[in-house]
């Protein structure tokens, strides 16, 4: 029986109605036409606001999180949280606004609608049999107790340790030694390794659950790692290999010694010319094409089955998540981190969510992505490199984030055109990025390959 979540309204206008949640999705309850569920706009839901709250679903977890509503969001007749203030001046604003872990039994109570939340999961889907593609080495260890303090770098010595010690099981990582710690995540650590025999430098990173993890997890998991391992291009990093053991995941992946483009922006003073910025863009595009249209070993099918696909959405593409190297004295620009984070959160392994992962500001995401996370396509990529070409050019974001929930900011704030935060970009290649942030009523560009010829055919 797969993991479900019901929300059935036991009190208000539409009593009776049920919304039914089997996988990762996000909706949002209030009175404006876009919500899902969608509550009445007229004068006995005054006190709900148009956009009340978000409900983060990854059945068996549900979380509420109000958006500083006036009225506020009870849950079992207790208004939840306080407004509390987090401020990542680098990123963009990131408000922590109310949030609540939902139960089963719950009751959500906005003005007079109530809803009751109905969690129905397999208590023993642990011990569902291992799938395991034969190039990893799992030791899964369920006693092992999920709330110990964590401390990736040792760890990894521990295990590299293990490796040189002749470990088969290690061979993802055997014969490499760690050089530096290149950087932090929310779910993980990257280290630079270099292999002892070849001098080969790699990213080495790694990921510990957050939650005490279950078979099926790990699973779900490995087969979108597996998926990520398919994808070769030039535009995408390459990840090399991969393995689980001890609690751990650890990945070697393609090392791009020219850091990110986050790196490159502030290197640069905060802004990046044109004649670095667009190419940077159409070589993001390329990788783009190539993932949205390439063939995918594990794609999961209604029936609970799973078959060879086509394509993949990145979901969380942003400066920090592209990297630059140097090959054959060129610089060329990778897209990270396709699908790792992302299947991690999904998985239930981060033991977080949307609104509570460390990279949760939605400052490079499009509308729809927080209005039907479950159902995105590939144009909500070409909305987000729009965004990054925008922060190169500008050195600003595309919305305003300022003094609300940056969520709400998203539904709610358009992106404000670029020549109105830096006039002296060419008027002809404003308009095509501004057409490019369109994302009323649908996003304008759907393909990679038809951005690219925009930007083309205004240089």
């Amino acid at each position: 029986m797969p993991d479900k979540i019901t929300l059935t309204v036991i009190q208000g206008k539409l009593k009776g109605r049920q919304f039914i949640f089997d996988c990762r999705n996000t909706c949002i309850i209030g009175r404006n036409a876009d919500c899902n569920p969608q509550l009445p706009d007229d004068e006995d839901h005054r006190t709900i606001s148009r956009y009340h709250c978000l409900l983060d679903i990854n059945p068996p977890a549900i979380r509420v999180r109000d958006f500083g509503s006036k009225n506020g969001t009870y849950i079992n007749n207790e208004k939840i949280g306080q407004r509390q203030a987090d401020q990542n001046p680098e990123e963009g604003a990131n408000v922590q606004f109310p949030e609540y872990d939902l139960q089963d039994g719950d009751e959500i109570k906005l003005g007079h609608t109530v809803f009751k939340v109905t969690i129905e999961f397999d208590k023993q889907k642990i011990n569902i049999p291992n799938f395991i593609p034969s190039t990893i080495y799992v030791d899964y260890d369920p006693t092992q107790p999920p709330t110990q303090p964590q401390n990736l770098f040792e760890k990894l010595k521990r295990l590299l340790r293990l490796a040189e010690a002749g470990d088969n099981n290690l061979n993802t990582i055997c014969g490499y030694q760690i050089v530096k710690l290149l950087g932090e995540g929310g779910f993980g650590e990257v280290y630079l390794a270099q292999h002892n025999k070849s001098g080969k430098f790699v990213a080495l990173k790694v990921m510990s659950p957050a939650v005490n993890a279950n078979q099926l997890a790990i699973q779900m998991f490995l087969r979108e790692t597996e998926n990520t391992k398919a994808l070769r291009h030039p535009n995408v990093v390459q990840l090399i290999d991969y393995g689980y053991f001890k609690n751990i995941f650890f990945f070697t992946m393609e090392y791009c010694q020219g850091g990110s483009l986050s790196d490159l922006v502030r290197q640069q003073g905060g802004l990046l010319s044109i004649d670095i910025a667009v190419p940077i863009t159409l070589q993001i595009l390329d990788g783009l094409e190539y993932t949205h249209n390439a063939e995918i070993p594990y794609v999961k099918m209604g029936d609970g089955g799973f078959l060879k696909g086509r394509g993949l959405v990145h979901r969380d593409l942003k400066p920090s998540n592209i990297f630059l190297a140097c090959v054959d004295e060129q610089v060329i620009a990778k897209i990270g981190d396709y699908g790792l984070s992302k299947a991690f959160d999904i998985a239930g392994l981060s033991g977080q969510t949307l609104s509570g992962t460390k990279a949760g500001t939605p400052i490079f995401i499009p509308r729809q992505q927080v209005l039907n996370f479950k159902y995105v396509q590939p144009d909500v990529d070409i909305w987000a490199t729009a965004a990054c070409l925008y922060y190169m050019l500008t050195g600003t974001l595309p919305r305003n984030f300022t003094g609300g929930d940056p969520f709400l900011a998203v539904l709610q704030n358009d992106p404000v055109p670029i020549r109105q935060k830096n006039p002296l970009i060419p008027q002809k290649l404003a308009d095509v990025i501004d057409l490019a942030l369109v994302e009323k009523p649908e996003i304008y560009f759907k393909s990679a390959t038809a951005f690219k010829q925009a930007l083309l055919g205004v240089l």
